[in-house]
């Protein structure tokens, strides 16, 4: 364990000299631009024009904080998250922990798989349970015989290849400045609720905080990288996914005016307003955001599972080479689920959301224990306690929203799925406070 103390985030190195060793964040913010962000971001500009942007705004801030207190715990601890939990919290949380990712990851594997091969299919016109195989084959061979470094640099290029598109896309659709403006001020407009908290659910995620711990491992980073960390952080959470998700916002609020229109069908209903370019703009930007997703989402249930069952958490140990093959591979019938895609972003959205709190009841009550070399600051005890707030706020809003149809086979999942994790959460809390751990 690292014996620095009182490190800061604006000791270590240049700016010249951090933009060429950043990379794990990376791999978060390939997650968080994804697919069912894009729906909530083109539903909330669909359907109430400009006024959400300042949701947009506050989605990268919080996902920006997570990551960071994720961060933290991985530098002070240098160990996975899992094996750290067990350790410190016992078996039996590790254990709620590695299902409660399991189940977030392995959902959201098979949804965005559909993503992916539906956006192939609309480009290439080439069926898609064929490119559901084809994608499947290459997560298997590019992360289980390239390895972490592989899924690195793919989504650096990936994600810096969305932001220009999306970017992009805005020269080409007529943009209003001052409604822009306006949709900076906090408003919430009826029925909106759910779309906002669709829009901060992408950013604020248990698979993003949960991996970050094992990203940073995996590059060997230590508290004498804190400095490297925090900016690795600040500039692809803050900086890139912050322009993807504006960008994307923007487009939908200046053209597009029907809310039910899914990823795929809001890149063709651009043509007729923006012309051909936006739409294929739009179409490239998310296949884009499909692949670094789904490869970012493929490494997250090897790392728990791995840790937990005391396996390495890189390719030299074959066993979890293994596990990533397998998890690559069973995602290819993803490409053949029925249904509407844009319903199912949401399940995958509701799901994760859901089990997003415990997550992050379980790093704050880390960092405020013999965990750490260091006592979290107050700071940012707040700051997590205010996410721990709204997560389990947006949680309730889901499944609050799932239920209102009635209990269906769905609604029902999330509904279980919902409890568990808040049952979870509530002994947490009272465990921490009968441990008494040292405060802040």
């Amino acid at each position: 364990m690292s014996e620095r103390h009182d490190v800061t985030a604006v000791s270590g190195g240049s700016a010249s000299d951090y933009l060429s060793k950043m990379g794990p964040s990376w791999v978060a913010g390939a997650i968080a631009a994804g697919p069912a962000s894009m729906a909530s971001l083109v539903t909330a500009g669909a359907s109430n024009g400009y006024t959400l942007l300042w949701v947009v705004v506050l989605s990268a801030v919080a996902g920006a904080l997570s990551q960071y207190l994720a961060m933290r715990l991985g530098l002070l601890t240098e160990r996975g998250i899992v094996g750290v939990v067990e350790d410190h919290l016992g078996e039996w949380w590790a254990w709620v922990l590695v299902a409660d990712v399991v189940i977030a990851s392995g959902v959201a594997q098979l949804v965005i798989m559909k993503t992916l091969a539906s956006v192939s299919a609309t480009i290439t016109g080439v069926s898609a349970w064929v490119w559901g195989v084809v994608w499947a084959l290459v997560l298997a061979l590019g992360l289980a015989g390239r390895g972490y470094r592989f899924l690195e640099l793919a989504a650096k290029l990936l994600v810096a290849g969305v932001v220009v598109a999306f970017v992009a896309s805005l020269f080409v659709v007529p943009v209003d400045p001052g409604a822009a403006a306006a949709g900076l001020v906090p408003s919430l407009p009826a029925d909106s609720a759910l779309v906002a908290a669709g829009i901060l659910g992408g950013a604020v995620h248990i698979t993003l905080i949960v991996m970050h711990s094992y990203t940073m491992r995996a590059r060997g980073w230590t508290g004498e990288d804190y400095g490297l960390a925090t900016f690795d952080v600040g500039v692809s959470m803050l900086g890139a996914f912050g322009v993807y998700s504006v960008a994307i916002f923007l487009v939908a609020a200046s053209v597009l005016s029907d809310p039910s229109l899914s990823t795929i069908g809001a890149a063709q209903a651009l043509e007729p307003v923006a012309g051909a370019n936006a739409k294929w703009l739009f179409l490239l930007g998310l296949g884009g955001a499909a692949v670094s997703t789904l490869g970012g989402n493929t490494i997250v249930p090897p790392f728990v599972l791995a840790d937990k069952l005391g396996w390495g958490t890189s390719v030299a140990d074959t066993r979890y080479r293994a596990l990533l093959a397998a998890v690559a591979l069973l995602s290819a019938p993803g490409a053949v689920i029925g249904g509407a895609v844009l319903s199912q972003l949401v399940l995958v959205l509701a799901l994760g959301t859901v089990g997003t709190p415990f997550a992050i009841a379980v790093v704050l009550y880390l960092l405020n224990s013999d965990a750490v070399p260091e006592s979290n600051s107050t700071l940012a005890n707040l700051g997590g306690l205010a996410l721990l707030l709204v997560t389990g706020t947006l949680a309730a809003n889901f499944v609050v929203s799932q239920l209102a149809g009635g209990v269906a086979p769905l609604a029902g999942v999330v509904l279980v799925f919902a409890v568990l994790v808040a049952l979870a959460t509530l002994g947490l809390v009272v465990q921490y406070v009968r441990a008494g751990t040292r405060p802040a």
